[in-house]
């Protein structure tokens, strides 16, 4: 009996010793554990000139109606730069035109220099993009008068020729379509109404544009 008694003794003192029988032992104290890092943080603010604000550059041939004459075709150049948020832009144009008319009276030679600021929308469409934009500044009407026959009746002065200078509030509102032709140059034509006060009165034309571009 007191055999039976010893030996179960031992048999539990084993078992309490024996390490893989308890609990998993404590981390060590300087081992911290381990904690997920935290997801990186990506800019996506773009950058100035970058790919989402282009800058474009362009200029082609003008043409339009004259801003302080009835009738006739003015005919120049034009250019104008932009940056653009897409699908917004905005921007400055500049375009000098001019017209000759002739009455039985006068020779009269308007040259227009059309400054704008301008601001719009377009939307991308494959190769190219479409849009609107809307341009409000000011045109520089020069206009030069020549007396028909004058030189030969033996005038002079005024009463053989006239200049006058004269600054135009103005408007437009054209159409744009850009084409990508070849790496950062671009096909652009533009166009639509102009509207200039003469005189304290609005003054509808026309202007339009076509030439090259290069977008960065």
């Amino acid at each position: 009996m007191r055999w039976s008694l010893a030996v179960l003794a031992i048999i539990g003192g084993v078992a309490v010793a024996d390490p893989t029988s308890g609990p998993p032992p404590a981390a060590p104290v300087d081992q911290a554990p381990a904690v997920p890092s935290a997801p990186s943080v990506v800019n996506h603010a773009p950058a100035l000139l970058g790919e989402d604000l282009p800058l474009q550059l362009e200029a082609g041939f003008a043409a339009g109606f004259p801003a302080a004459l009835p009738t006739g075709l003015s005919r120049g150049v034009g250019v104008g730069a932009s940056l653009g948020w897409c699908p917004f832009r905005i921007g400055v144009r500049a375009a000098w035109m001019t017209a000759t008319e002739s009455s039985e009276s006068w020779e009269v030679t308007n040259s227009d220099l059309h400054l704008r600021a301008t601001a719009g929308v377009e939307q991308v469409a494959g190769r190219g993009s479409f849009g609107l934009r809307l341009a409000a500044g000011g045109t520089l009407v020069h206009e030069s008068r020549m007396r028909q026959q004058g030189a030969r009746a033996g005038l002079m002065g005024d009463e053989l020729e006239t200049s006058t200078w004269a600054m135009l509030p103005a408007a437009d509102l054209e159409a744009t379509v850009d084409l990508a032709v070849y790496d950062a140059w671009h096909f652009v034509i533009s166009g639509g109404p102009s509207i200039a006060l003469l005189d304290q009165q609005p003054h509808w034309s026309w202007i339009s544009q076509i030439g090259i571009g290069w977008r960065r």
